[in-house]
């Protein structure tokens, strides 16, 4: 039987991505995996996370890697001085560092490509994956790409979200208020448990849903 697996906000921490995917949910061609966004900054080793999910594509598996905000913020930036403070704000640097240049005008062409070919959401029928949310105040909440990765809610309304689970990463949550809402079947999961902020007040692990199951797959990224 075929799995869905989404995983939450890595942010260059390659060893537990690599761990999660390979050790932990031991990923099969036959499973799908929905990916959140924000595989870059905060952490070291971003290049590594992006070669990982384009390596994984290439030998055939079924990947589907979503924007989050700090991969908008890298393409923003690359035409905007202005917006580059902004993301440089948001350990921008070190994303740079990790592929070895001072400027995200200086990525190779096929990381740009990537960048710019992550989707904002997907809708499987009866779940929705997006990095933050959605704008519940909209008649099409599909409209709004800016509330899909910045803004994250705890219920929705809107008769367009209804009878769907929408799973989020974007908003660190300690890895037992994720289990609790998980047992308590909630519409809204978030899944991204802080895996870049070490064991202070709970994080500190990377994870990943399987959303049939409801089973949460977590590894520690301490060291």
């Amino acid at each position: 039987m075929s799995r869905l697996f989404a995983i939450g906000d890595i942010h260059g921490c390659f060893d537990p991505f690599y761990d999660l995917v390979v050790n932990a949910v031991r990923l099969k061609k036959t499973d799908r995996l929905i990916l959140l966004g924000d595989y870059i900054d905060r952490g070291p080793r971003s290049r590594e996370v992006i070669d990982f999910i384009v390596d994984l594509k290439e030998k055939g598996f079924d990947i589907t890697a979503l924007t989050g905000n700090h991969e908008q913020m890298l393409l923003a930036s690359a035409g905007s001085s202005e917006l580059m403070d902004l993301w440089f704000m948001n350990s921008g640097m070190i994303t740079l560092e990790s592929f070895g240049i001072s400027d995200p005008s200086l990525l190779d062409r096929h990381y740009l490509d990537f960048f710019r070919s992550l989707e904002f959401y997907l809708d499987t029928g009866p779940f929705l994956f997006v990095h933050a949310g959605f704008n519940d105040d909209m008649e099409d909440p599909f409209f709004d790409r800016e509330t899909m990765v910045w803004v994250c809610r705890a219920g929705y309304r809107n008769p367009l979200l209804s009878g769907k689970t929408i799973v989020h990463g974007h908003r660190p949550k300690r890895l037992d208020f994720v289990e609790k809402l998980i047992a308590e079947r909630s519409q809204v999961l978030p899944i991204d448990t802080g895996c870049v902020y070490g064991k202070e007040s709970g994080y500190g692990y990377l994870s990943a849903l399987e959303v049939f199951s409801m089973e949460l797959f977590s590894v520690s990224c301490s060291g």
